[in-house]
């Protein structure tokens, strides 16, 4: 966060100030500890004031809200494979669930699959390893590419990447086969088709065979918006377009276009005033009025629609979306930094002084 600052003229005099500091502790300014940079960079406002929770109490720690699935993955680090066997069995059907559980044992998977084996051992032809192997597979890919950018990526790590893409495609499709009903090995696929540049027709067979199984499948659509992303395969107005169709088919979805917004800024800043976003930033709040922030799903959705409101300069209503979210920090948009606390509180520090100086007047949801 600190060399980001570098960059920003308007913010020279800080950097010259966190250097002295740097210098006076005897380090290098990327080693100044995270509250010491907090204290110079964030701005200085009396959130208590306005009914927010104090800046030591903001974490970025997530809650346990899947009690069973902390305890498995317990479980799983100590070698043991039943629990975690019988958990995945028991989502079928729930399948944003069984998403976030096959998805976080695929991801301990990849590091240590010795749990896995013993599983498959004890358990040949369980569909529901099958399963979890392939989407492991995918993480494994990853794990191998690193998370460099192209430049910074070796030969040897990309072909390491491409070789397991492959082999996760070929077991995700026998996972499909074996669990004809369940979106998840779709899902794999879909993730995987960033990395194994699939055209956009083969995509779109992809996303028909999930979307057949779970019109709205939560990660599936979040999997499906970066693949139309500039940054992958698609476009701004390819990644606008599909947000908006998916938030038109239920409220669950109205986050997906203000996620849209955030990936298109870079190239297109006025994203953020048009039509689709703003309606559907208004019936999102609409939505979020009847909710809290007990969940990843509620707080990330509330997290895209307090971006959305500074970027419209609707600081008060910004003010009240951050009391809502509490002391939360684990969601997006703030976990795409190096130091979602810090975003946090520096995004609230916005709307807060903002308010205190009386811009950002409510405006009517439409």
């Amino acid at each position: 966060m600190v060399l980001s600052l570098l960059f920003k003229p308007k913010e020279l005099i800080t950097v010259i100030r966190l250097m002295r500091e740097a210098k006076r502790l005897g380090v290098e300014i990327d080693e100044l500890p995270t509250d010491v940079v907090a204290s110079f960079v964030l701005p200085k406002t009396h959130p208590e004031r306005y009914g927010l929770v104090p800046d030591a109490e903001v974490t970025a720690t997530s809650p346990l809200e899947d009690l069973a699935l902390a305890a498995v993955k317990d479980d799983v680090r100590a070698g043991n494979w039943e629990n975690a066997a019988d958990l995945v069995t028991a989502t079928h059907g729930d399948w944003d669930r069984r998403q976030r559980v096959v998805s976080t044992l695929a991801g301990l998977a990849a590091k240590d699959d010795t749990w896995m084996d013993a599983w498959q051992t004890a358990r040949p032809g369980d569909p529901h390893w099958i399963v979890v192997h392939s989407m492991s597979l995918v993480s494994l890919a990853w794990e191998i590419r690193g998370s460099g950018t192209s430049s910074q990526t070796t030969r040897e790590q990309f072909d390491g990447f491409h070789r397991v893409l492959f082999e996760a495609r070929e077991a995700a499709s026998v996972a499909a086969a074996v669990m004809p009903d369940d979106p998840t090995p779709w899902n794999t696929m879909l993730t995987l088709a960033r990395g194994l540049q699939v055209n956009h027709d083969e995509f779109r067979a992809i996303w028909a065979e999930l979307v057949e199984r779970d019109p709205l499948h939560h990660n599936g659509h979040a999997q499906a918006l970066q693949y139309w992303c500039r940054k992958w395969h698609g476009s701004d107005e390819l990644a606008l377009e599909f947000a908006a169709e998916a938030a038109a088919k239920s409220p669950k979805l109205l986050g997906l276009p203000l996620q849209a917004a955030y990936e298109a800024e870079g190239t297109s800043p006025d994203v953020w005033k048009s039509p689709a976003v703003v309606s559907a930033l208004d019936a999102l709040l609409v939505r979020l009025a009847d909710e809290g922030a007990d969940t990843y799903s509620l707080r990330n959705d509330r997290g895209y629609a307090i971006y959305a409101l500074l970027e419209l300069q609707r600081f008060e209503e910004a003010v009240g979306q951050f009391r809502a979210l509490g002391a939360l920090a684990d969601a997006g948009p703030w976990n795409y930094y190096d130091e979602p606390r810090l975003r946090f509180l520096g995004q609230r520090g916005i709307a807060v002084k903002a308010v205190a100086k009386g811009k950002g007047v409510k405006a009517p949801v439409r």
